[in-house]
């Protein structure tokens, strides 16, 4: 492997077309305001460089990033490659990710609207994140301990797992399907309306009218906050641990809950049971009058 250490680009394509290369200490910024530094690239190692230019890495196959730093003018810096590792860098531009395959990225801080769209086969682990519309339409996510903030995150994806997170962010896991969310907290309103086949496993959920619309929803001993309006026309089987504000027409499966504020049903299809633990009536082996249990 040939290496390139300590110089300065900021010619077009200033790297075009290499192979077999390692990157190292190097700055990609100056007045030529050159593009696609390492365009149709194929194993590069980039190590301790600034990135100041656009789209650096397009039709890469195979890159080791580490140390690095992309700047808020370094915009779509990866699209289109695949068999990525990224390491304790800075991604500060815009739509950063975009129609990757096989990534891994550790200890990482984002900085990047419209990140992550349309990728496939991404571990992110210790990382940090803010973000709109974050890793939209993307499948085979697995994120562990990823802090997280933005809006509308985590739209139509599919087939992914995200241990020990925090995401602080409204209308997430729209449309999702086939995910599974374990041990981490979810703060924002409009929680995962419309998704399908979805699990939250032991974690805390606030915010406003959350899981609506959903079918083949799963909640395993979570914890609720702030939830008015939950569950609208929704096919569920959930155990909350906490007492919930109001649940509202849930179609079909059951719901337990320790003690819950309102229940409305005023729609004839919802059919869903609602077990209350702490309710006397229940206990005794009446029926409520609000008809929950």
């Amino acid at each position: 492997m040939d290496t390139i250490e300590n110089m300065t680009f900021d010619q077009e394509r200033a790297l075009y077309e290499s192979h077999n290369l390692k990157v190292k200490g190097c700055r990609f910024d100056g007045p030529a305001d050159g593009e696609s530094a390492l365009k149709e690239s194929s194993d590069i190692v980039v190590e301790n460089c600034f990135f100041n230019l656009r789209y650096p890495f397009w039709h890469d196959h195979g890159l080791k990033i580490e140390g690095s730093d992309m700047t808020e003018l370094c915009r779509a810096a990866l699209w289109y490659s695949d068999h990525i590792e990224i390491k304790n860098t800075r991604l500060h531009g815009i739509k950063a990710l975009r129609e990757c395959f096989d990534i891994s990225m550790d200890s990482c801080d984002i900085i990047s609207p419209e990140f992550g769209w349309s990728v496939s086969n991404l571990e992110m682990t210790n990382c940090t994140a803010q973000s709109e519309y974050f890793m939209m339409r993307s499948e085979k996510l697995h994120f562990k301990n990823v802090n997280f903030t933005g809006k509308y995150s985590f739209q139509y994806i599919s087939d992914s797992l995200f241990e020990n997170c925090v995401f602080d962010t409204k209308d997430a896991f729209w449309h999702a399907k086939n995910v599974v969310i374990k041990d981490s907290v979810i703060n924002g309103e409009y929680l995962a309306w419309y998704c399908e086949n979805v699990t939250f496993d032991h974690c805390k959920i606030i915010g406003t009218q959350p899981l609506c619309y959903c079918k083949g929803l799963r909640l395993i001993d979570c914890e609720m906050d702030k939830a008015d309006l939950a569950f609208e026309k929704s096919d569920v089987g959930a155990t909350v641990l906490t007492p919930v504000i109001s649940i509202k027409n849930p179609y079909s499966g059951s719901i337990t809950v320790p003690s819950v504020g309102e229940v409305i049903c005023n729609d004839p299809r919802a059919k869903a049971q609602i077990i209350v633990a702490n309710c006397e009536n229940m206990q005794a082996g009446k029926r409520c009058s609000c008809q929950c249990c």
